[in-house]
């Protein structure tokens, strides 16, 4: 059963109470967005600089990368690991979140205009960033975890 990163168990809890959990699952989510922002950055500079500007290959390989970690890391802590929920929230909304880059990815294809190049990045990085994710979920699948 595929579960979302959003669905937590928050029990019968005081006000106050569910203000700190929320609290600290905010600063676990910023933590993570924190750390994949800086990663996008890092990642996408670095290809920029080596490949250049005329694609958009820095996007294109942070979308597929994302896909892949999102897909790897969600089936592990979701459904094989039994981990702290919060590590759940830092990587799948906090650090994933912030390193992907969908609507950067729209913005871009539309600079390319109505093009060939716009095209091949719109189905290239939605063919090519759903198979990373489905790659990233049987590699989840069949990683070994310890019982």
């Amino acid at each position: 059963m595929l579960q979302s990163a959003y669905s937590l168990s928050l029990h019968v809890y005081t006000p106050s109470l569910m203000l700190l959990l929320l609290l600290r699952q905010s600063l676990v989510i910023g933590a993570g967005g924190f750390l994949g922002a800086i990663t996008r950055f890092l990642v996408g500079t670095w290809i920029s600089n080596r490949y250049g500007s005329l694609f958009p290959w820095a996007t294109f390989v942070i979308n597929i990368t994302g896909s892949f970690i999102l897909g790897f890391i969600a089936t592990l802590l979701l459904s094989r690991v039994l981990i702290n929920p919060n590590w759940r929230l830092f990587v799948t909304i906090g650090f994933v979140g912030a390193y992907t880059t969908f609507s950067t990815f729209e913005y871009e294809s539309a600079q390319l205009g109505f093009s060939w190049q716009a095209m091949g990045n719109l189905v290239g990085s939605v063919l090519a960033g759903y198979l990373a994710v489905w790659l990233g979920i049987r590699l989840g699948e069949l990683w070994p975890v310890g019982n």
